[in-house]
């Protein structure tokens, strides 16, 4: 396939799926535009385009002159109810596919969102107790309940309705690799939560739940995401269709955490029955953070800057055991794998040599 052909515009190339996204699909000859609020990146050969994806004006005037034909949706923004987040986040999709739709150029549209479709919001499943039935697999039904993803994938459909344009939709479970400032990375949030626990001589203790702990867990490593958004935007049978996507291999936490904090040289404290969040843990720990900044030499001297956990507490206190099915898109023809403690070492590594952790 001649990819020099295909145009790309990679929205929300600064975070974590896009920038690892943005990597792929140059390193398979694609001309890849990079579209994000900030334009700050470090990838040779992305072009990148500063827009506000809520100000029509604004894309109108980014967009001038760029027919891609390739759109990749990657970013989305948090707001403080669902109503709200479904409001802003289906502008995102809509604004831009309205102000590309004269172009006439677009042949495909990919969308990544998560297992909040499958599970709900965090309310849904652990105050009501309606636990979702795992593997996830695609063919699940909408919950009825209020979800931007639904409203997200809602604007895809209708813009492909009108424009022609064949889509995918892709549902990672908890993303890991390597991106500065972005805030949905749970390995980043527990090296820098490791680090401090190396510094100050302490143990490493597990966050999160019971369930998360014993049971059966999957995670996606943001390099196989971008294989797979390649693969759905270029196979015939792929089109049109949704697809969960992580690793291949599953764990248990009470396995890999000890791996973990071997990897840095640590104790791994086992879980003792108490939900600990990280949240309380890292909030007294800004200072720390930058001592052991100034110390080492690091690049970034604002936990805030490395940590989210919030977003890392949400993933690991699931009062339920959460995994993926793979098989539809195995069947079809997509067979990449990951090693999950590979993932994570090799975040460490590259955070590491990056300095922005000791």
């Amino acid at each position: 396939m001649d990819n020099t052909k295909n145009i790309v515009l990679v929205v929300g190339a600064t975070g974590i799926t896009g920038s690892n996204l943005a990597e792929e699909l140059i390193s398979q000859g694609w001309t890849v535009y990079g579209l994000s609020r900030n334009t700050n990146n470090n990838i040779p050969e992305l072009i990148p385009v500063k827009a506000d994806l809520l100000d029509i004006d604004s894309l109108n005037k980014a967009l001038d002159g760029i027919s891609p034909t390739h759109v990749y949706f990657t970013t989305w923004m948090r707001n403080d109810t669902e109503e709200e987040n479904i409001r802003v986040n289906s502008a995102l999709v809509r604004n831009l596919l309205d102000v590309l739709a004269p172009k006439k150029s677009v042949k495909h549209v990919a969308l990544v969102t998560g297992l909040k479709h499958y599970l709900g919001p965090f309310e849904a499943y652990a105050k009501e107790g309606k636990l979702p039935e795992t593997p996830v697999r695609e063919e699940h039904p909408r919950l009825p309940l209020p979800n931007f993803y639904y409203a997200q994938e809602d604007e895809v459909y209708k813009a492909s309705e009108r424009d022609g344009f064949t889509w995918s939709i892709h549902r990672p479970h908890t993303v890991i690799g390597y991106a500065v400032g972005n805030l949905m990375n749970m390995g980043t949030t527990l090296a820098a939560y490791a680090s401090i626990c190396k510094e100050k001589g302490q143990k490493m203790i597990w966050p999160g739940s019971a369930e998360q702990w014993n049971g059966v867990s999957d995670v996606t490593d943001a390099r196989i995401l971008a294989k797979q958004l390649v693969w759905a935007s270029t196979t015939e049978s792929a089109r049109n269709q949704a697809f969960n996507i992580v690793n291949g291999d599953v764990f248990r936490w009470k396995w890999l955490w000890k791996r973990l904090a071997d990897w840095f040289g640590i104790e791994a404290e086992d879980f003792d029955g108490t939900v600990r969040p990280l949240e309380n843990t890292l909030s007294t720990e800004g200072k720390t953070w930058k001592e052991i900044a100034e110390k080492y030499g690091l690049k970034e001297n604002n936990l805030d800057r490395l940590a989210s956990a919030w977003h890392t507490d949400l993933d690991l206190g699931r009062p339920l055991e959460v995994m993926c099915d793979m098989a539809k898109s195995r069947k079809l023809g997509f067979t990449a794998y990951q090693n999950t403690e590979d993932s994570f070492k090799e975040l460490f590594e590259k955070l590491k040599a990056e300095r922005l952790i000791p």
